[in-house]
């Protein structure tokens, strides 16, 4: 078998030796199922965003060993040729259900949930949480600096301080999802459509003889898509005066107006009032500023509190590596398996509270008010229950005093089925349309949560039955 993309070996030591131990306990064909979640919030958030979904199915679609695959797991002197015959032949053909790219999520729901033979389920753990937890961070950061920027336009330029190639190009694809407007990688471009832009760096300013020149040579060679780097020398004293002069000389005998000017140093607030008030009397008020220089969401909000004048935001280095908080810190944890048609729950446990599983294979609703539209909460429940539709009371996991009584409601199932038998049965939508529905979606979701500092806590509750069975296991092991 000849695999375009294979990523078969980028898994966990550990998920082989399971498995050829599963292959030899004749645990191999056990169902299994497995929860991928995550715990916390980056950045102290009150909710994320999830991403990263189309690569994993590209990813199991192209799931397999080659040759030079299971020549190399035989020079590691520890696995079966039976196990390793398995791998020759290996094809994943269980189920995933999945919360589509782009909702809103929070701590401790499922964001996806595998069904499958446990070494089939074993095996893709590292990609899954790979591919999921970097996205989901990325377009959970890209959130906040779009919400930020207030309406004004955010573009993604951290291409080169990015965590390798995909780093740059899938954060950019994760970061479109979630609102910014484009990116300077152009292979994102090319390969997932997200808008590539771009103008000049300093160098351009600085490979001609003087300012002036090299604003009126790119004028004349972009003449309706013309944005300048204003910053090479001075702003104030020649950038936006040479700028302006550039607009006269070359643009306005065509007919054609400036883009606009781009400011990546100094002190941006003070620099994009001056500069809107000269564009302004030259007669260019439609020219816009663009700003970057190492901004995030708290500095892009300081900016606009102080009276920027600004129009669109490049934001790199802290939007591409979630600088502030670099890690999303899913996990990947078996919650079930199943015996003759019969699903037994599994827990784990552990002295650290927040770090007890949820057991069971489970059904996440979203409830939503019938009047604002807004969602007032989530609600866990095991696979074969049903929601009542009229009223329910909504407790908090951890502080169970806490409740909410919700009625007038409409419940929405979030995970969809991705996978059946191994064969794709979601149809994948365009990077467009994810990028559309996660803003309708952040539509749903209240101001209060959506604070940057103390945020209103957003209720996940298990419905009885499964508090029940949570509780029934712990009891079960002595907690």
């Amino acid at each position: 078998m000849i695999c375009e993309e294979n990523y078969s070996m980028l898994c966990d030591f550990y998920q082989l030796t399971m498995g050829n131990g599963y292959y030899k306990t004749k645990h191999a064909d056990r169902i299994a199922y497995f929860d991928m979640f995550f715990r916390r919030v980056p950045d102290g958030g009150g909710f994320a965003v999830c991403a990263g979904l189309e690569q994993v199915v590209h990813y199991i679609q192209d799931l397999c060993f080659t040759d030079d695959d299971i020549d190399f797991l035989r020079t590691k002197g520890i696995f079966d040729e039976e196990f390793l015959s398995y791998l020759r032949n290996f094809r994943f053909t269980g189920d995933i259900w999945a919360i589509p790219e782009g909702t809103p999520v929070f701590p401790n729901e499922p964001l996806l949930t595998v069904r499958a033979p446990a070494i089939e389920a074993q095996l893709i753990e590292t990609m899954v949480l790979l591919l999921i937890n970097h996205q989901s961070l990325i377009a959970t950061k890209a959130s906040r600096i779009v919400r930020a920027a207030d309406g004004r336009s955010v573009s993604e330029f951290g291409s080169r301080r990015a965590h390798g190639a995909s780093g740059a190009v899938l954060g950019a694809r994760a970061a479109y999802i979630a609102g910014c407007g484009g990116t300077a990688c152009v292979l994102a471009d090319q390969k997932y459509g997200v808008p590539s832009t771009g103008t000049m760096a300093h160098s351009w300013v600085q490979m001609f003889d003087t300012e002036l020149e090299a604003f009126e040579e790119y004028c004349r060679t972009y003449p309706d898509s013309t944005t300048l780097l204003v910053d090479t020398y001075n702003v104030l004293k020649s950038g936006v005066p040479n700028a302006i002069k550039a607009f006269d000389n070359i643009l306005k005998p065509l007919g054609a107006r400036p883009r606009g000017i781009r400011l990546d140093s100094g002190d941006i607030a003070y620099l994009s009032i001056e500069a809107r008030k000269m564009l302004d009397e030259a007669g260019y008020p439609d020219c816009k500023i663009v700003a970057s220089n190492s901004l995030d969401e708290y500095i892009i909000s300081d900016l606009l509190r102080q009276g920027a004048r600004i129009d669109i935001f490049g934001v790199g280095e802290r939007l591409i590596t979630a600088r502030s908080e670099p890690v999303f810190g899913g996990v990947y944890k078996l919650v079930a398996t199943e015996e003759n048609g019969m699903i037994k729950p599994k827990i784990k446990i552990s002295e650290n509270v927040a770090k007890i599983t949820t057991p069971h294979f489970k059904k996440l609703y979203r409830l939503y008010d019938n009047k604002t539209g807004k969602a007032v909460a989530d609600q866990l429940c095991v696979y074969d229950e049903e929601l009542p539709t009229d009223a329910l009371t909504i407790f908090d996991p951890e502080y169970t005093w806490k409740r909410k009584q919700v009625t007038d409601f409409t419940a929405k199932e979030l995970q969809v089925p991705v996978f059946k038998n191994g064969e794709l049965v979601y149809e994948l939508p365009h990077i467009d349309e994810i990028r559309s529905y996660c803003a309708e979606q952040m539509k749903t979701i209240w101001s209060e949560i959506k604070r940057f500092e103390n945020p209103h806590k957003y209720y996940v509750d298990l419905s009885q039955k499964l508090w029940d069975i949570k509780h029934g296991l712990l009891d079960r092991e002595g907690c």
